[in-house]
């Protein structure tokens, strides 16, 4: 079993191409995580800052995180107390970016079946999750390396190497 695993995670669907300027705003980077978090998607739901609650997903289309290499567009969704993001494909340097933060990322290319407000949980099969969505339907997604899950189950890579030289 994976520490990091899921039950009943209430689901917020975007579509494709989210970039990192709706996920962190521009006009707010001067402030923390706190201000950020208060306009984190605002540009394209205006309910999500204010309803998001710890445990949710965030399900969205292609090209998730695509844009800029602001960190703070993978922290605000930790920040937030997102459980996972889970799409078809992420931008390289958001993919990163997030497993450094200890936010996980699930590609699953069958994840525009997931639909807004949806409960799914999250299983293992060794190495390979699998999204169980409400109606019993399993989508498998890409098996993500130990390494990546030890950085999520850390709560990122600074927490998990001082875990490390203190272990």
């Amino acid at each position: 079993m994976k520490p990091s695993s899921f039950q009943n995670a209430r689901v917020w669907r975007l579509g494709a191409d989210v970039d990192t300027d709706v996920l962190a705003p521009g006009a707010y980077m001067k402030h923390g995580l706190d201000v950020i978090g208060l306009h984190c998607l605002e540009a394209v739901r205006a309910d999500f800052a204010s309803g998001v609650q710890a445990g949710d997903v965030l399900v969205a289309g292609a090209n998730f995180g695509i844009g800029s290499s602001r960190e703070q567009a993978a922290g605000v969704l930790r920040h937030l107390g997102l459980a996972a993001v889970i799409a078809p494909s992420y931008s390289g340097l958001y993919f990163r970016n997030a497993f450094n933060l200890g936010l996980l990322l699930l590609t699953c290319p069958e994840a525009e079946k997931i639909e807004e407000g949806e409960r799914v949980a999250l299983q293992f099969d060794g190495d390979t999750p699998q999204v169980m969505r409400a109606n019993g339907q399993v989508l498998a997604c890409a098996a993500i390396p130990d390494f990546l899950m030890d950085m999520v189950d850390a709560g990122g890579l600074l927490p998990l190497l001082k875990n490390r030289k203190q272990g």
